[in-house]
């Protein structure tokens, strides 16, 4: 277990470092409404967002509302996305969660963590983004596999789950700053905190850093 002092005084310091270097810091998949947000992080999955930015560029010209996806034929859909990988199973994720939102939600992204949770293709992560990123509500913070490598190196947390990390995270920061923590971790984490060869001589947060796992 990270002993509390340390992880809250390290939580502290990697806010301040992440506000100046990312103090304009958001969420890079390219999108107009919340359902648009929505489809994108499901895409999002095993995918980048600059890969899925090129292929949302068509499919949000095709598909402007969840009625549009829920009556679309599987194949029409699954040909769009083919390159964002894994296009059988989104697919049929962004059909059935526009199928729900269809009967169950006015064909409108609800805001509510619980309705969200309810989609198909949508587990916390998903709900977070659209939640801090189109509506501006602080639920949780957004644990990807960036904000999962760098929680475990900068020694903020010691789980493995993401659910349990983001635990850890929400404990250590205030609320106000959880959509943006999210965000700047995304960002720290491809511009410096690589997975393979971190830039650790070039990272602000070198003094305070355990470098755990490296």
């Amino acid at each position: 277990m990270v002993p509390p002092a340390k992880a809250n005084a390290r939580a502290a310091s990697t806010l301040r470092e992440l506000k100046k270097l990312y103090p304009n810091a958001h969420c890079e998949l390219v999108f107009k409404n919340p359902l648009e947000l929505l489809v994108a992080t499901i895409l999002s999955a095993q995918c980048t967002d600059k890969r899925v930015n090129l292929v949302t560029k068509g499919l949000f010209k095709k598909y402007r509302s969840a009625r549009d996806y829920a009556e679309a034929e599987p194949c029409e859909i699954e040909a769009a996305i083919r390159s964002a990988g894994f296009y059988r199973a989104k697919a049929r994720s962004i059909r059935e969660m526009a199928a729900a939102l269809v009967g169950d939600f006015g064909g409108q992204v609800p805001r509510r963590m619980e309705d969200l949770l309810r989609l198909r293709g949508v587990a916390r992560k998903t709900a977070n983004v659209v939640l801090g990123t189109a509506f501006g509500l602080a639920a949780g913070i957004v644990v990807d596999t960036h904000v999962k490598r760098l929680s475990f190196r900068l020694g903020l947390s010691n789980e493995e789950a993401p659910e349990k990390i983001e635990k850890d995270l929400m404990r250590l920061l205030p609320r106000k700053e959880w959509i943006f923590f999210g965000h700047a971790m995304i960002w720290h984490g491809r511009r410096l905190c690589q997975a393979r060869n971190p830039h650790c001589p070039a990272c602000p947060m070198r003094s305070f850093c355990p470098r755990r796992g490296l």
